[in-house]
């Protein structure tokens, strides 16, 4: 059980920081061209899209963050003292602040370079 968590976790967290890797080149790219959205303007460049995405990202993760927190503690107070399982469940603990220390600090790069690229360019 514990492995399929932290297989799925690791999958999940190379699958943000891999989407993450090309948001300065799209944010750069974004002050250059527009797209229509049919749906809602609010998003109609780039890099207000890739925002919008990431800023849904975070409240997705945030949620799953929180209840792999609650199976940590779950799993520090059924170790019952057995020091094998009190190391696997703090390597797990680890390992989901460590993710949400990755989500959380990547949506603020994002944002930093957005902010940074719309002072720059001015619009």
């Amino acid at each position: 059980m514990m492995q399929f968590l932290h297989r799925h976790l690791r999958a999940f967290f190379a699958s943000v920081v891999g989407i993450v890797a090309f948001v300065p080149g799209a944010i750069a790219f974004a002050q250059q061209s527009t797209l229509q959205n049919p749906l809602n303007p609010q998003y109609s460049s780039i890099q207000a899209f890739i925002a919008g995405a990431l800023k849904i990202l975070v409240i997705v993760a945030l949620p799953i963050i929180v209840l792999f927190i609650v199976v940590a503690g779950f799993m520090f107070v059924f170790a019952r003292g057995n020091e094998s399982k009190i190391s696997e469940a703090r390597k797990n603990f680890v390992y989901v602040i460590i993710g949400a220390l990755l989500i959380l600090g990547a949506w603020m790069i994002a944002n930093l370079i957005g902010g940074t690229v719309t002072q720059l360019v001015g619009n």
